[in-house]
């Protein structure tokens, strides 16, 4: 008669077999086309070549952004709890594909127990014991129709899916402290131009106070300078606000307390950024970190249908245990103490009352709302160059117009200054060429402000370089 451990060697033999013949029965991908034109409104002839993608240190050269944007990537709260999920999603992954092997461990026990008399057949009652040791395997599904290795694929597409989101939290990151840095400039800016008028009108509120000491003009001038002083003062106290509100803003972002005194972001508004080429609307697909998101949440959505699919079909799980047993602890290790179990079970569905249809029918659901969500997110990445081409293309022309109309307000007030001087012109005149300067000279900084804001609004909707490995590494940051 053959020895038990022989009978169970062709099944052990042909577990390899089995594995290699699991068949996955989710659909088989395929990337949705992309819903959006061939080029960008915007874009001029000619410019179907994209520029090489850059990384931040080299498209922002400032040194003192570059080094805000380094202190963010190493301490945003918003960054760090991305990491976090990715690691959370790496684990998971790691606990599913950790179901496609068999599960092994070791055990050892004792059982003693005590028989009445009257339920054996000696009569008297028994004490024995039974000791045991040895190896097991739970209970392990074979993997016949792929829906362990669906399962495992879905994982690993969740995993990749929260890594992109993490590049693409990080990516909106650099470009949201840049803004934010440019932002501060501009109030700088705008600052200094009104602390400047409002000296300047303080000392034209001196002299004109002077004059009407001596009756050389009337207190109605002299309240309509006032008047313009304390709107340049208004002015200043609310750019004071807002300069503290982006500073708070800033720091936010940054993670850590930052002291930057007023006028040190001012030369950030004379920063010339490489110039951008954004290609074909293709590139996106590649390039942006969030369509790659979505298509790994579509992948993850895929690989669940198969694994819906193969709960139809029946599935064989394996236990087993391999070890020695004895009556007394010493002989465990005994010629003929070896001892061994193997249970192999079948389980068929056959009455579920409609959960496993309702469970392949959401899944489909599922997938045909990534699908959505896929498209959604190309589409809105189309806008974001878009916008991003628009704002560049209009704001050049708006800066130009601008610049001019600061330079003809500021010849309008000179003339006007000239002709009050001589008796030619009132002095209202020379209040509206004033107050129409301040005006001009504010709205030229914002514009020029906005400009440099939409190259970075570019840069960041083209995708930047995030999908280098080294643009936003994981370990961005210390644990909390």
């Amino acid at each position: 008669m053959c020895e038990p451990s022989l009978r169970i060697r062709p099944l052990l033999a042909a577990l390899p077999l089995l594995l290699v013949a699991c068949q996955s029965m989710a659909p088989d991908y395929q990337r949705p086309a992309a819903p959006v034109a061939a080029h960008y409104p915007q874009q001029a002839d000619g410019q179907s070549e994209a520029a090489p993608a850059l990384g931040w240190q080299a498209w922002f050269r400032d040194p003192q952004l570059q080094a805000l944007i380094t202190q963010a990537l190493a301490n945003n709260r918003d960054l760090r709890a991305a990491a976090l999920r990715v690691e959370e999603a790496r684990a998971l992954y790691g606990i599913q594909r950790a179901d496609l092997f068999p599960a092994v461990g070791a055990q050892a026990g004792l059982d003693r127990s005590r028989t009445p008399a009257d339920l054996n057949l000696t009569g008297r009652p028994l004490v024995g014991s039974a000791y045991q040791a040895g190896v097991g395997l739970s209970t392990w599904e074979l993997d016949l129709w792929g829906r362990l290795r669906s399962l495992d694929d879905a994982a690993l597409q969740t995993a990749l899916a929260s890594e992109a989101t993490r590049r693409a939290a990080a990516l909106s990151l650099v470009a949201q402290v840049a803004d934010a840095w440019l932002e501060l400039a501009e109030i700088d800016e705008r600052l200094a131009i009104a602390r400047d008028t409002i000296a300047s009108r303080q000392e034209s509120y001196r002299i004109f106070a002077r004059r009407v000491e001596v009756g050389a003009t009337s207190r109605l001038n002299l309240t309509q300078i006032e008047t313009l002083l304390t709107q340049a003062q208004a002015l200043g106290a609310q750019l004071e606000q807002q300069r503290a509100q982006r500073l708070n803003a800033l720091t936010l972002l940054v993670g850590s307390p930052l002291e930057l005194p007023v006028g040190q972001a001012r030369p950030a508004l004379d920063a010339a950024f490489p110039a951008l080429s954004p290609g074909t609307p293709s590139l996106l697909l590649t390039r942006r970190p969030d369509v790659a998101a979505a298509e790994h949440r579509l992948q993850a959505a895929s690989a669940n249908i198969g694994a819906a699919r193969a709960a139809f079909f029946p599935s064989i799980s394996l236990t087993g245990n391999l070890g020695t047993a004895s009556a007394e602890l010493s002989g465990l290790f005994r010629d003929g103490s070896h001892a061994w179990s193997f249970s192999p079970s079948l389980s068929l569905p056959i009455f579920t009352a409609g959960r496993l249809r309702n469970n392949l029918n959401l899944a489909e659901v599922r997938r045909d709302l990534a699908v959505a969500n896929y498209e959604k997110t190309i589409q809105s990445a189309f806008r974001d160059v878009a916008d991003a081409l628009a704002a560049r293309q209009w704001l050049t022309r708006q800066l130009a117009i601008a610049e001019t109309a600061e330079q003809v307000q500021a010849e309008r007030a000179r003339l006007s200054t000239l002709r009050y001087d001589n008796g030619a012109a009132p002095f209202l005149d020379v209040l509206d060429a004033q107050r129409d300067l301040l005006s001009a000279r504010q709205q030229r900084v914002q514009i020029r402000r906005a400009l440099l804001s939409s190259s970075v609004a570019l840069y960041a909707a083209l995708g930047g370089d995030s999908n280098s490995p080294a643009a936003f590494p994981l370990s961005s940051g210390p644990r909390p």
